[in-house]
């Protein structure tokens, strides 16, 4: 397995686990008093926005040529780093 395929793996693995993490969050919000339960929800449908992003990208990061993947890399990059600050900020309103 090349380096491209270990990092699509590798990335693939851990969208996994925070899908994973989004449906505990989701548990926990539905348990949240009414009021907590509209801010939490907010948190989540972000979340859930900012991992469909992260698929759609390695999605193309897959589909790219080897000329165009290290371009595409950073792109999928910048969108892994803001959903990985995005689970850390909901982290925290879960609390």
């Amino acid at each position: 397995m090349n380096e491209r395929e270990l990092y699509q793996k590798k990335a693939q693995a851990k969208l996994d686990e925070w899908k994973a993490e989004l449906d505990k969050l989701k548990a926990q919000a539905s348990s949240a008093s009414a009021d907590k339960q509209l801010e939490l929800n907010r948190h989540i449908d972000d979340l859930d926005a900012k991992i469909e992003q992260s698929e759609r990208k390695l999605e193309e990061l897959s589909n790219s040529s080897e000329e165009s993947w290290e371009s595409i890399k950073q792109g999928f990059e910048s969108a892994w780093t803001t959903l990985k600050g995005s689970f850390k900020d909901a982290a925290d309103k879960f609390k």
